[in-house]
């Protein structure tokens, strides 16, 4: 996060979602639209190349963990990052489809509470987004640390075949400096406790920025998605051809 005014975005961000709420169990991309069509290439109009992307059955799961910036509050379903992810997945071939599990409102308590059922499937690689929301009602850094903690021992102990992929978030400045400070170093301390890879601010270069987010000024729009898309990509992009 640069600047007070992203901070101060942030810290709207959850008003704009609303109250923990457990809905509909996660969107797949293929439920929500998000792919595109299977890539093909041909020498020859007349000599087509088979297509190379991996059937749907073949595929491992990215599953994404979040609130509404996840789910893509105010967004058409196929333009949400997770969505946009699949595209790039589907763009170099890769054997993954990517599910959405993104919850409007959520806080670190509310994604423990659903874990069980977001993790009945298989996954391979796990990118949790949480802790926003809790940072707009001024919960204890602790109380939050140790929640998330949590779920990243449950996905450790349900999944142990994923890799975990942490989105570093950020609190309101109206907080403070000491809370602001203590709220950005507690995701670093949880991906090294946890053995879990950091990602990067999920808004960086988004957050406060008129042009890049929709009218409640906090929830990225299309340009300020693909943002997101690319910061998110950055991450998943070596990871899924490692892993």
């Amino acid at each position: 996060m640069r600047g007070a005014g992203a901070l101060l975005a942030i810290g709207v961000i959850a008003l704009a979602c609303g109250g923990d709420q457990e809905k509909a169990p996660p969107r797949d991309t293929a439920r929500a639209g998000a792919p595109a069509s299977p890539m093909k290439t041909s020498s020859a109009r007349t000599n087509p190349v088979p297509d190379a992307t991996p059937k749907a059955d073949q595929r491992r799961t990215v599953l994404f963990l979040g609130t509404s910036l996840t789910a893509g509050l105010g967004l058409e379903s196929d333009s949400a990052f997770p969505q946009q992810i699949q595209r790039r997945i589907d763009a170099r071939g890769l054997p993954y489809q990517t599910v959405n599990a993104g919850e409007s409102g959520e806080t670190s308590a509310g994604l423990l509470r659903r874990l069980d059922w977001v993790l009945r499937s298989a996954a391979a690689v796990i990118v949790v987004e949480t802790g926003a929301n809790d940072g707009l009602r001024g919960q204890s850094v602790v109380g939050t640390k140790a929640t998330i903690g949590q779920i990243l021992d449950r996905i450790k102990q349900e999944r142990p075949e994923a890799r975990v992929v942490l989105v570093q978030m950020e609190a309101p400045t109206n907080l403070g400096k000491t809370y602001t400070a203590a709220f950005h170093a507690m995701f670093p301390a949880l991906a090294q406790e946890h053995g879990v890879v950091l990602m990067p601010f999920l808004l960086d270069g988004v957050a406060g920025r008129a042009e890049f987010n929709q009218g409640d000024g906090v929830h990225p729009n299309y340009v300020g998605e693909r943002i997101v898309t690319a910061t998110v990509w950055r991450t998943l992009d070596r990871l899924l051809v490692e892993h």
